[in-house]
């Protein structure tokens, strides 16, 4: 029992890293109706930059973070306003091949400027300090990663609930030529909503940067958290972060009594099955686009 407890605590745990991955690709999804997955690299440049300024110009964490989520922030407004917003009435395989690109392109650049070499950023908490709760146990990062996740979910519901800029967003992801009628700049918000799916991923990234620094350091937490928004529903931020906790659960408790070698797999095994069962996710509601 003590066990089971460990690899649901572990579970939920780490699906935190991956509920902020999720977050940001349904904010986009939500804005565009596309699979944004040049997610896992809008944060990996961030954190490199939060690297390079604690270690190389020995910068205080207090200054470096703040100006990282910054970068991050102009990162993900640049990409939507330079590339994506420049494409010439693309379909949605043409978005999602654009995607795809500028994460080969960010990926590339960051091989090239930092080298391969796996290290580990200089953070504030050890990743060695674990608090024992009963008979089971918790790193101090993966608290401090849960309560960052569960911290960012409710700003976002706030956000979105009481400020106009939130409402604005709203109303254009529910209808964008309604929205622009309405008076609502439909596609400075669209920038602004790359803007904050970056932060939110930033922020994932630099919690896993303690444990890890490489180049491909994100791809793992973005592909589960793409998981966990198609298990949750891509529309639905709730079931994002609902199905990224399954993924993560799952995912520990497979590894703990089947096999540890196919951890990985199960992810995907969980998109294959929810798919199959409700395409629209379990939160989402299913609708039809009549033309």
């Amino acid at each position: 029992m003590v066990d089971f407890l460990q690899m649901v605590l572990s579970g939920i745990a780490v699906g935190s890293s991956y509920a902020l991955m999720g977050l940001g690709m349904v904010l986009i999804y939500k804005a565009s109706e596309v699979p944004n997955f040049v997610q896992g690299e809008m944060a990996l440049l961030p954190v490199f930059i939060a690297f390079m300024l604690l270690s190389t110009y020995n910068i205080p964490y207090y200054i470096a973070f703040p100006a990282t989520l910054i970068f991050a922030f102009i990162l993900g407004c640049f990409l939507e306003f330079a590339i994506l917003r420049r494409a010439k009435e693309p379909n949605i395989l043409g978005l999602i091949i654009i995607t795809i690109g500028m994460e080969m392109m960010l990926l590339g650049f960051v091989s090239w400027k930092f080298g391969a070499d796996q290290r580990a950023m200089p953070f504030p908490i050890s990743t060695y300090d674990s608090i024992i709760i009963g008979d089971v146990f918790i790193s101090s990062l993966d608290l401090l990663t849960l309560v960052v996740a569960l911290v960012i979910m409710l700003t976002l519901f706030l956000f979105f609930r009481f400020s106009r800029m939130g409402v604005a967003m709203k109303a254009t992801q529910m209808n964008e030529n309604a929205a622009a009628l309405m008076g609502i700049k439909t596609k400075q918000i669209r920038m602004v909503t790359w803007g904050i799916s970056a932060v939110v991923g930033c922020v994932a990234g630099l919690l896993a940067a303690p444990v890890l620094v490489e180049p491909y350091m994100m791809w793992g937490p973005m592909l589960k958290g793409f998981a966990g928004a198609v298990v949750g529903g891509m529309t639905s931020l709730p079931g994002a972060v609902f199905g990224a906790y399954i993924v993560g659960i799952v995912e520990h408790l497979f590894g703990g009594y089947i096999s540890i070698e196919f951890k990985s797999v199960v992810a995907f095994a969980i998109i294959v099955i929810v798919l199959c069962i409700k395409p629209s996710g379990l939160f989402a509601r299913h609708y039809v686009k009549k033309v």
